[in-house]
């Protein structure tokens, strides 16, 4: 796929706008966002993102579309799977209501520059040692089993620092209350950091941590860029408005983690296979490709849905019967 520069160009500035539009109307007086309001900004960022999707397939075909599709999907899920961290977050800082939106925004516009750093790191090693996508395959089935074992009640119980706040503490000293929505202030001429600043920097660095497995993932349903690139930044761009639409509904999807645990294995199988199929170690079949099947995105774009759906309606059908459960008389 060959996107040229102004394309690049064009395309990062369109995001930008969308986010300055966001940040300008939203953000213009703070405000605690309602499920109503963020509702509409979720279908307002889904249709630009199927739009994009459209554009895609019409003009440069159905395979990238569906590529991006795939992508944007996947990493769409993996992202409310993040939500539950976000909450944690801002239960444990005691995040005004009004601000956080401000919060989610910045952080994840850091997320977003951080991402785009680690999708050109590893769209050049891909593109010159084609074995990291068996340490790649490795690494997905690996988290999707660690994944399908996460207890969110027992992370909010757990949930501690990461080193970039602790060494962000270590350069500013923190004020014990929230200053509105300023970050940083100073007082009797010392420069000192809100906890508004420290929210923003876990937010972001969080999100960081959650390519380490999100980015391997796409790269396993696209090799180009571009549609990474624009996939993630989709996702990252309605996370935080769903955050507000989705609330309290987060508890209620019991099987999220293990239907995108399901989805990291069958990806990580997918990268495997396809490592087999072009494979150049030496030590493998004397570095001659292996005539292993591989899969096509049609079948990953389903499989990503199927599995979607079927972890949502569980995950409903669950909760509505032990809601049923805990009303009936106890003998």
């Amino acid at each position: 796929m060959a996107v040229p520069v102004w394309l690049w160009i064009a395309t990062i500035a369109g995001l930008v706008a969308l986010l300055a539009i966001d940040l300008f109307i939203v953000d213009r007086k703070p405000h605690e966002v309602t499920i109503g309001e963020a509702g509409r900004w979720v279908t307002f960022y889904v249709a630009v993102a199927i739009a994009f999707g459209l554009g895609l397939w019409f003009f440069s075909g159905g395979v990238y579309a569906g590529e991006f599709f795939a992508g944007y999907i996947t990493e769409y899920s993996l992202s409310v799977d993040n939500l539950f961290i976000f909450l944690i977050i801002m239960t444990t800082f005691k995040v005004p209501a009004i601000h956080q939106h401000k919060v989610l925004l910045i952080g994840i516009l850091m997320a977003l520059v951080m991402r785009g750093i680690f999708i050109a790191v590893g769209a050049a090693v891909i593109a010159q040692f084609s074995w990291v996508f068996y340490l790649f395959g490795v690494f997905l089935i690996y988290t999707g089993y660690k994944l399908a074992r996460t207890d969110h009640n027992q992370e909010e119980e757990d949930y501690q620092e990461n080193a970039a706040l602790r060494a962000v503490r270590r350069i500013f000293p923190v004020t014990d209350e929230y200053h509105g929505a300023k970050s940083f202030l100073k007082v009797n001429g010392k420069r000192f950091a809100t906890p508004m600043f420290i929210v923003i920097v876990a937010i972001g660095t969080t999100d960081l941590l959650f390519a380490l497995d999100s980015i391997p993932a796409i790269f396993g349903l696209t090799k180009e860029p571009f549609l990474v690139f624009t996939a993630n930044a989709f996702a990252l761009m309605g996370l935080r408005q769903l955050y507000f639409l989705l609330g309290g509904l987060l508890n209620k999807l019991v099987y999220l983690s293990i239907g995108l645990s399901v989805i990291l294995g069958f990806i990580g199988v997918k990268l495997i296979l396809e490592a087999l199929h072009s494979n150049s170690l030496p030590f493998l079949n004397d570095g001659a490709p292996l005539p292993v099947p591989v899969i096509g995105i049609e079948l990953s774009l389903s499989v990503i849905v199927g599995v979607l759906a079927i972890t949502t309606v569980a995950s409903l059908i669950k909760v509505k019967r032990d809601a049923e459960a805990e009303k009936l008389p106890v003998e």
